[in-house]
């Protein structure tokens, strides 16, 4: 994917005395009382900011935050706790400048958080004449939020379209760097494992998948749907069994190229969902009317882990079983266990599984770990995102 990136204009000293506007993603879970829970997103947006101040240009950065109605500004939905918290990151002040549409005072050398971006009228239609007023504010534009590449809004994919640069932060370019390696030019076997509750959310990126992979693991209630379109009982777990046929359709599909989707041999069944449960390992043929099957069982955690160990290229999205309780985690240890030992390029994505990733500690084992969940889930169904066919157009014109 060709795009312009801000890492090279820099380096060729194009950035000196320039009004960067940089697209953040710093939607941060807070508490009641508004302070932030969990500052990944802020700590992540941080050496792009920095490198800008470094290069000498002036800084203006912004992101939504929530759902606000747009016109409508409530104190919850202020980026206040971020500008605090971003301040304390750079080791400096970060003003917040609130009604920014039509100007922003600033010199080079400084920074400002412009509030919400999500509170301007316009912004979530991609409106035309905001967007255009938005690229009158800089020279170079900026998107370094992943999180919002699948939106094509004024701050994601209209300024880009007006700005006089457009381009991609350090941030944004390691994530395409990352899923061009492992979807577009993966080194082989190429294994995904997709887990989840449903496979009706996630129908469209199996099927987009069956069409890649070498082994498509599937785990969650999606697995239990597929072990019924095998033939084996599932009790009264979780499943949507008007779905087998297009679980058979995958299978189907990835056998015809001479893939493969591993049923479970054996699974770890309660007779209610509790973290206290007694938890069974059974034979994936044993399961009874009355059992959940809440992860997968030992033997079926074995034969998952030596794919893995043997892949050449894993993304992960999803955890196996109910890992939140320990008597059902295990189907996940393992899932993470191998592909820390793998010396695959692994790619993983999605809320469930960076918890799971932070459980077993392995951040550091994991090639690439996404910040995006519902873009990283887009580009695992073979979309191209909003936000990164604007650069592209933009790097070619």
């Amino acid at each position: 994917m060709k795009i312009l990136r801000f890492t090279d204009l820099a380096a060729q000293g194009k950035v000196a005395g320039q009004r960067v506007f940089i697209r953040a993603d710093l939607n941060v879970p807070q508490d009641d009382a508004g302070n932030i829970t969990e500052d990944t997103r802020i700590r992540a947006s941080v050496p792009c900011i920095r490198h800008a101040l470094d290069a000498g240009a002036a800084v203006m950065v912004t992101s939504h935050l929530g759902r606000p109605t747009e016109g409508q500004f409530k104190p919850e939905d202020s980026l206040a706790p971020v500008a605090k918290r971003l301040g304390e990151l750079l080791g400096r002040e970060v003003p917040l400048v609130s009604d920014w549409v039509d100007g922003v005072d600033l010199k080079p050398g400084q920074v400002v958080l412009l509030e919400n971006c999500r509170l301007n009228k316009g912004e979530k239609k991609n409106d035309e004449a905001l967007a255009r007023k938005l690229a009158a504010l800089t020279d170079i534009y900026v998107n370094d939020a992943f999180g919002t590449a699948h939106r094509a809004e004024a701050t994601t994919y209209g300024i880009a379209q007006f700005a006089k640069v457009a381009c991609a932060g350090p941030l944004l370019a390691a994530e395409i760097d990352a899923i061009t390696k492992a979807l577009a030019n993966p080194k082989r076997p190429l294994v995904a494992i997709v887990a989840g509750s449903k496979v009706s959310t996630k129908l469209t990126i199996l099927e987009s998948l069956a069409g890649k992979v070498d082994q498509l693991i599937v785990g969650g209630g999606i697995a239990n749907t597929f072990m019924l379109a095998a033939g084996l009982p599932i009790g009264k777990s979780l499943a949507e069994a008007d779905l087998q046929d297009q679980a058979r359709a995958v299978i189907d599909a990835m056998r015809a190229r001479g893939a493969a989707v591993p049923i479970p041999v054996d699974v770890v069944t309660a007779k209610t969902f509790a973290a206290d449960a007694p938890a069974t390992v059974k034979d994936a043929t044993d399961v009874a009317e009355d059992d959940l099957i809440l992860d997968i069982g030992p033997k079926t955690a074995a034969q998952l882990a030596a794919q893995l160990r043997e892949a050449g290229t894993i993304v992960w999205n999803g955890p196996v079983g109910v890992f939140e309780f320990d008597a059902f985690a295990k189907g996940t240890e393992a899932i993470a266990r191998a592909i820390a030992e793998s010396s695959a390029f692994s790619i993983a994505g999605g809320g469930d599984t960076l918890a799971a990733i932070a459980k077993y500690g392995i951040e550091d084992k994991v090639g690439y770990i996404s910040t995006g969940g519902g873009a990283f889930l887009e580009v695992l169904e073979g979309k191209t995102l909003p936000a990164f066919e604007i650069l592209e157009k933009r790097a070619g014109a």
